[in-house]
């Protein structure tokens, strides 16, 4: 039983595109947050952006005016459409929900997007 499904990942070129997804099985939208992050070989994992219950939304520098995380309620699905993709952005996505309340986060298995010419 898989909590969080990533899915969109892909290869694309320089300038391009991607939306991914990440598919909750659990109707967790409205309660808890969510997040996306990235981990490039080599590299350590870090946050591209997050979204709260309250929708809220968090995005870290490389990020910011390029990405944007939503929600989508119908589907139960968090978004992350990325624009103007770059080479560094090469890395895994990987999905991330975390209640803060109870002090509990799941992860999925991840998403590879490559972005090469």
């Amino acid at each position: 039983q898989v909590r969080l499904m990533e899915s969109g990942g892909g290869l694309v070129q320089p300038g391009g595109s991607l939306r991914l997804s990440c598919a909750v099985s659990q109707m967790t939208l409205s309660q808890d947050g969510f997040a996306w992050y990235r981990q490039a070989p080599g590299k350590e994992r870090e946050l591209v952006a997050s979204i709260y219950s309250n929708d809220v939304r968090r995005y870290a520098d490389f990020a910011q005016g390029r990405f944007t995380i939503r929600k989508d309620y119908k589907k139960n699905t968090i978004y992350l459409q990325m624009y103007d993709l770059k080479p560094e952005d090469t890395a895994v996505y990987i999905c991330n929900e975390f209640d803060l309340v109870n002090g509990l986060t799941y992860w999925g298995q991840g998403t590879q997007v490559t972005v090469s010419s």
